[in-house]
């Protein structure tokens, strides 16, 4: 199945909304998590929406939208990890190193969808954004399914979803929760996805 990707801006803030429901995506999160650091569990999930409406807004698209014709049907935040506060405060997941990537921490796939490709296309997508950025490599912190005793919590996306699309494993400091990366390079457009900006509908720049 062909998905359009696209930015979230304040234009598609509706269609995040509709897709994320009253849940707010999971327990009100609206996938704030990643952004607000050591505050969040002390944070009202109150403020998770607004503060989430107002990064739409703000000119810096805070995440890719996949849709299947006008109805989204996936989400993944994508932003420099530096802008992720609490990825340096989750003991597994602190920096590797120095370089400055960008990362995709988490998704959210609406359930008539999933197991549909939709993961996949925002993977791709999320690398040829981050690619056109400049970021020198991707980074990814999903769950590995063939670990006995994995999390079962899908939001992080899954290990061997990555490994389809160039992510390699780069350390593990928990078994089923490894750090991977794509490093920056070039390759052919993808066939799964356009992605579409403000300005129209044009070939993603794939990575």
């Amino acid at each position: 199945m062909d998905y359009m990707i696209s930015p979230l801006t304040a234009e598609r803030w509706p269609a995040l909304e509709e897709l994320f429901g009253r849940a707010g995506a999971s327990n009100g999160c609206w996938c704030m998590y990643w952004r607000i650091g050591p505050r969040y569990h002390d944070w009202p999930r109150t403020d998770n929406r607004p503060d989430r409406r107002q990064l739409a807004a703000s000119g810096r698209p805070p995440g890719l939208l996949a849709f299947d014709g006008k109805l989204a049907v996936g989400w993944c935040e994508l932003a420099p990890r530096a802008e992720l506060a609490w990825l340096a405060r989750a003991r597994y997941l602190q920096p590797a190193d120095d370089l400055p990537v960008w990362s995709i921490p988490c998704f959210f796939v609406r359930r008539a969808y999933r197991r549909r490709g939709v993961m996949g296309a925002l993977i791709q997508a999320a690398a040829g954004v981050a690619t056109a950025a400049g970021a020198p490599a991707l980074e990814a912190y999903p769950v590995d399914t063939t670990v006995p005793g994995h999390t079962g919590n899908p939001f992080p996306g899954v290990a061997s979803a990555f490994a389809r699309h160039g992510f390699q494993i780069i350390l593990r400091r928990k078994p089923d929760r490894p750090v991977m990366r794509r490093q920056r390079t070039r390759g052919a457009r993808s066939p799964r996805a356009t992605w579409r900006g403000s300005a129209g509908c044009w070939p993603a720049p794939w990575s």
